[in-house]
């Protein structure tokens, strides 16, 4: 079975740095193209926070545009998400999502939604 796993997350200070990696673990799936990274704060809806598409195109939440970073290593299947000055409203359980799907030609052109989540990954900032 395909799985994400992801790492990196812990606590830090504000001001500081963080990054986040998540394997794609393919298992014979393929990979759709694109890539997310979301996060959830203890009583709040899980949020997007930034994503990577086959185009190279990347799209940052408001709250985290010119701080955080999405790229990844196709090669290696994995997605990257370095966070800089982190905030304490930073905190969260981050996830990564991807669209896998059990062969490529099955993997939707457009509107991709991700169907295949991470187990997430604590990021603790305290001030």
């Amino acid at each position: 079975q395909a799985q994400l796993v992801e790492s990196g997350g812990g606590p830090v200070e504000a001001g500081g740095s963080l990054k986040l990696s998540c394997v794609v673990q393919l298992n014979g799936f393929a990979r759709c193209g694109a890539g997310w990274w979301y996060r959830q704060a203890p009583g709040e809806e899980r949020e997007l926070v930034s994503s990577i598409h086959s185009d190279g195109t990347t799209k940052y939440a408001d709250s985290v545009k010119g701080r955080f970073t999405i790229s990844e290593d196709n090669v290696a299947n994995t997605l990257f998400l370095q966070m800089n000055n982190l905030k304490t409203e930073d905190t969260a359980v981050y996830y990564c999502a991807a669209v896998l799907r059990r062969f490529a030609f099955q993997c939707p052109t457009k509107d991709l939604v991700p169907n295949y989540w991470g187990q997430g990954t604590q990021v603790t900032v305290s001030s």
